[in-house]
């Protein structure tokens, strides 16, 4: 499932694709990824310019001239393609946005959507979502209190969205690894140190990601050699039998809420 970084990635690309440009066409080909009747969705969306791309937490804010928002959330298996129809790839599209001869299509929106709302309304579907990490209003002192309030399995209340906006299940392994914490610990046996050491790997974590493109390999569009280039920096997720990086040691993986955990057991503590 693409994460921050992955979501952050998607953001900065498209500004340079199709920022302020015109949405000429809208193609609904499964009336379940939107929220709204298909002609009124075409009818609001279409010959609008968009204004603006934001992100928040691992959603996409598409925002049109008419004040109208488009709100995307790719969920398990989401991604999507811009460029001409001779180089989409060979897979199901369920909705297509058209630019002139460019089009950007979603594909694998079965868990995922691309819902229509008004800013008050976008306000409301976001509210619940917690701080952005990698803002700068974020501060070791704002992350210090948040995690003082909580309790239970460290990995449980990272992939929380109300406690941290954007970690998924791959970051919050990585993250994990990178302050040397094993994700299965509780949060009251973790002192400030370690709390400390948590949140500037979640930062040093996150930026690299970014940087890199992300750790889904999907390419935006043909010739896109940026995202996916995390994929090959992950030092423990999606990594188990293999040796760690920093030990030699095994990575491995267990459940912990019904979700897949990598970690080292030797440097991790």
């Amino acid at each position: 499932m693409p994460e921050l970084p992955e979501m952050e990635n998607y953001k900065n690309l498209l500004k340079e694709k199709i920022g302020n440009q015109v949405i000429t066409e809208v193609q609904i080909n499964r009336e379940k990824s939107i929220n709204i009747n298909p002609d009124l969705f075409k009818k609001t969306v279409q010959h609008q310019k968009i204004i603006d791309i934001k992100r928040r937490g691992k959603h996409l804010l598409f925002e049109l001239q008419n004040e109208q928002t488009l709100l995307l959330h790719l969920m398990l298996g989401g991604w999507m393609f811009f460029g001409t129809e001779s180089d989409k790839p060979d897979r199901t599209i369920q909705v297509r946005l058209s630019f002139g001869q460019n089009h950007l299509y979603f594909i694998g929106l079965r868990l995922g959507y691309l819902h229509l709302y008004n800013r008050t309304q976008t306000e409301e579907k976001l509210a619940d979502l917690g701080p952005e990490p990698i803002n700068s209003d974020f501060t070791l002192n704002e992350f210090l209190k948040r995690i003082g309030s909580k309790h239970g399995r460290l990995k449980t209340t990272m992939l929380d969205q109300s406690f941290i906006a954007g970690i998924g299940n791959c970051y919050s392994a990585e993250i994990c690894y990178h302050a040397g914490i094993v994700p299965t610990k509780d949060i009251d046996d973790i002192n400030e140190g370690a709390r400390g050491k948590l949140y500037h790997s979640m930062q040093s974590v996150l930026q690299d990601g970014i940087k890199h493109g992300g750790y889904m390999d999907n390419p935006l569009f043909k010739g896109d050699a940026l995202t996916g280039g995390f994929n090959d920096r992950c030092q423990v997720y999606d990594r188990e039998g293999q040796p760690c990086n920093r030990c030699g040691a095994t990575i491995v993986i267990e459940m912990i809420s019904s979700r897949k955990t990598f970690y080292c057991p030797n440097c991790q503590k």
